[in-house]
Formats: structure tokens, sequence, C-alpha cells
């Protein structure tokens, strides 16, 4: 009686375990998920209960170049991610600051909305149920871009240092998953305030 063998042909394709990094990413975008969640239901839910003004509509601005900025970076940061797979440092670089740069002036723009709304508006945290709301959705989605700017420019600093290269590029991609989901939340901060909320 012969011993019956199992073989594998593929067996350089056989599963392993996804990195610490992506997973830790992971479970910080569900959790941050969770808590945007939160801040959006209350935006929807106290929407149009303000006795005073200002309203929505009354001051609200579309920010649309902004917003663009903002999702054309979701774009520079995987190209700048696979650059550096690929070992194309000076690419990987240039993207990376583009990105930082798209970053920077999305921020700028929400910088430029705030100084509106309260100076020329009169709307501040304070006002009404709708700065209230208004206010603590967009600040925690504008305090995530700042902190994802933050790493970046860190990483930035490394690049020119020469210390970033393919050996980094797995925890270059755990910081691109962060940056992604902040493009993401924005989608739909800006379609719950934008548009749904006016």
């Amino acid at each position: 009686m012969t011993a019956v063998t199992t073989s594998f042909p593929n067996a350089a394709t056989e599963w392993r375990l996804p990195s610490r990094g992506k997973v830790a990413m992971a479970g910080l975008i569900i959790a941050e998920s969770a808590i945007f969640t939160i801040f959006v239901v209350a935006y929807l839910f106290y929407l149009g209960k303000s006795i005073a003004g200002p309203t929505p509509r009354e001051v609200l601005e579309t920010p649309i170049f902004y917003t663009i900025c903002l999702l054309s970076s979701s774009l520079t940061i995987h190209l700048a991610a696979k650059s550096l797979e690929r070992d194309y440092g000076r690419l990987f670089l240039g993207l990376w600051l583009l990105t930082i740069a798209l970053g920077g002036l999305f921020l700028y723009g929400t910088a430029q909305e705030w100084h509106r709304l309260i100076y020329e508006r009169g709307l501040t945290i304070s006002t009404n149920l709708f700065g209230t709301t208004y206010y603590s959705l967009v600040g925690l989605h504008a305090f995530h871009v700042t902190v994802g700017l933050i790493m970046l420019l860190v990483v930035a600093i490394f690049g020119f240092m020469g210390r970033v290269g393919v050996s980094q590029s797995d925890r270059v991609a755990v910081l691109s998953m962060y940056w992604h989901f902040v493009d993401a939340v924005w989608v739909v901060v800006f379609t719950v305030v934008y548009v749904l909320g006016r």
C-alpha cells in the first residue's frame, strides 16, 4: 500500500499574517469612524432646531476648490507610496510634498471659512445649535487633517535626510491608509454639511 502525499504547487502564495502596522491602523480607523458617526448623527439630529440664526443656508458657502484639493491628495499619496515601493525616491518625495501642499491648502480653506463665519457672519460655537454642531464636526475633521499633515511632514523631513527608502514602504503605506480615511470622512462631512444640511 502506497502513502498518499499532498503537494502544494503554489507554495510561494501561502497566506501570511498582515503587518502589525496595517492591523493597528485598521483598528484606529474603525474606532475613529465610530466617533465621526456620533458627530454626524448629532449634526443631523440638531439640524434646523436652532431657535436663533444664522442658519446654514444663510452663511455656508460650498468649498468646492478645497474639497478637490483634499480628494486629489488621496491620489498623490497613493502614487507616492507606489513610487517608494519601486525605489523611485525622488518621485516619491515630489508626490509626498504635493500631498502636503494639497492638505495644507484644504486646511487654509477651512481656516478662511471659519474666519469669515466668525468675523463677518457672527457664527461662533456658542451662537446656536448649528454653530455648536458645525464647528464640532468640521473641527474634528480639521484636527485629523492637522495630525495627518504633521506625520506627513515628519516623513518628508526624513526623506530629505535620505532615510526613507524601500524598507520603509510598509510604514508609508500605513500612513497613507490614515490619509485615505481622512479624505473619505470629508466626503461624508461635505455631503452632510454642505449638501443635505442646506
